[in-house]
């Protein structure tokens, strides 16, 4: 099953590649569709699976924001890599360190 979530990305990418951005957009339901057989293989539901990880990135995005207020920011007045650097101290903090 990864390879063949692998085969789907790999086809994304080519038609990226192409600059084929509506071919690209097929390709990502049939990502999509091998990502939900994989949860479907280890008895998972795939819509709790995305929810839990909807709230994760809210969570993570939340802090991102609450630490750009601190220095005075938005996100749209933030660099992409503070921002990045902001998201992985919110996932270290998650994670315990």
């Amino acid at each position: 099953m990864l390879a063949k979530i692998r085969e789907e990305a790999d086809e994304i990418e080519a038609e990226l590649a192409a600059g084929n951005r509506t071919a690209a957009a097929a390709e990502v339901g049939d990502l999509l569709f091998a990502v939900v057989n994989m949860a479907r293989h280890l008895d998972a539901d795939p819509e709790a699976a995305l929810r839990a990880t909807n709230r994760k990135f809210e969570r993570r995005f939340a802090a991102i924001e609450r630490a750009l207020a601190e220095r005075g920011k938005t996100p749209l007045e933030a660099t992409l890599a503070e921002m990045d650097d902001l998201w992985n101290a919110a996932k270290a903090s998650e994670q315990g360190g």
